[in-house]
């Protein structure tokens, strides 16, 4: 790996195969790509031919454009061709059983641990069950020192966010920040720590040299 010249990216080098290695401990497969491209083509290479492909919403995914690839090389659960909520909600199930699952993660820590948030769990259900294959693609802006940092990160950082991509009508779409709020359309429903992958090699993490997500 040639060595890059941005600050940030340098760190990201010198860290990204660190927690690769984390993670691998933790019996997730485990890989560092310095920029989106070598990532892309990673994730895509992870996937076999004639597996049924679907995924969770994801800006780094749509980033690094895999979802577009993915439909032109396979069979894909779509939940955007739904006609109809309830046709959407139908097809969410039907992606728990597909082959490969495709998301990436709202904080990573040093260690090697995922920490993700869901509103609707269809997300981080896939995650823990289901699929036979989950490949988690992330931008190295979403590694934390420690598992209490990821969390800190996904509750005060990524789900405000996201409330401005999704425009929920929850407390942070207003001030920015958690409200530990109990509203129905909240996206803090299920909070999932990964602490080890199992069965080992299931799920499967690329770690990228890279700003990307939330």
């Amino acid at each position: 790996m040639n060595e890059r010249t941005n600050p940030l990216e340098k760190r990201f080098d010198k860290l990204g195969p660190r927690v690769a290695e984390a993670l691998r401990r933790r019996h997730f497969d485990a890989y560092y790509c310095p920029t989106g491209e070598e990532a892309a083509q990673k994730a895509l290479s992870l996937i076999p031919a004639d597996d049924t492909v679907a995924w969770g919403g994801s800006a780094t995914l749509a980033q690094l454009g895999i979802i577009e690839k993915v439909k032109q090389t396979n069979p894909v659960i779509d939940r955007a061709d739904a006609a109809t909520p309830e046709e959407g909600q139908e097809l969410m199930r039907k992606a728990l059983l597909c082959d490969t699952y495709l998301m990436s993660s709202n904080a990573i820590s040093e260690d090697g641990q995922l920490y993700n948030i869901d509103g609707n769990g269809n997300r981080v259900a896939a995650l823990v069950y289901g699929p036979k294959s989950v490949i988690v693609v992330a931008g190295m802006n979403k590694v934390t020192k420690t598992i209490e940092d990821a969390e800190a990160r996904a509750r005060f950082i990524a789900a405000p966010i996201n409330a401005q991509r999704f425009q929920h009508q929850n407390p942070c779409l207003n001030t920015g920040t958690c409200a530990d709020c109990l509203s129905p359309t909240s996206i803090c429903a299920s909070m999932v720590r990964t602490r080890i992958c199992r069965p080992a090699g299931k799920i499967k993490v690329i770690l990228v040299g890279e700003e990307l997500g939330f």
